[in-house]
């Protein structure tokens, strides 16, 4: 009995050991954090400043109401900002920012950081 159950923990050893480092990794999600300013006008350039925000981690950037969601221009974007602006058919309101992942699960993930469009 003992010699099946060191049979089995070997087997384990050997696929944990066979398996790519990329399906132990950790999947890092886009954070926002802040985005200055605040408020602007359609076509103002805006910075959102976070965590995993490289092209990478993030497809696209939305304005978003929680029922219309108005796609950004990104101007510039790496791991820690990401420059965008406020888009031409935004209507005036606040509204929270929310990101398009990239991978082969995209997801659309709604963040707690708000703009208001003047």
């Amino acid at each position: 009995m003992r010699s099946s159950h060191i049979g089995v923990l070997l087997a384990l050893v050997l696929l944990a050991t066979l398996i790519p480092p990329a399906v132990h990794a950790q999947v890092k999600f886009p954070r926002l954090i802040s985005v200055t300013p605040d408020t602007g006008k359609i076509g103002d350039l805006l910075t959102v400043e976070g965590e995993n925000l490289d092209k990478s981690n993030v497809k696209a950037l939305y304005l978003t109401d929680g029922q219309t969601d108005w796609k950004t221009e990104i101007v510039e974007q790496t791991s820690k900002a990401i420059k965008f602006k406020i888009p031409k058919n935004a209507k005036p309101g606040r509204f929270n920012l929310m990101v398009l992942t990239t991978g082969d699960d995209p997801r659309l993930l709604e963040q707690p950081v708000k703009v208001t469009v003047e």
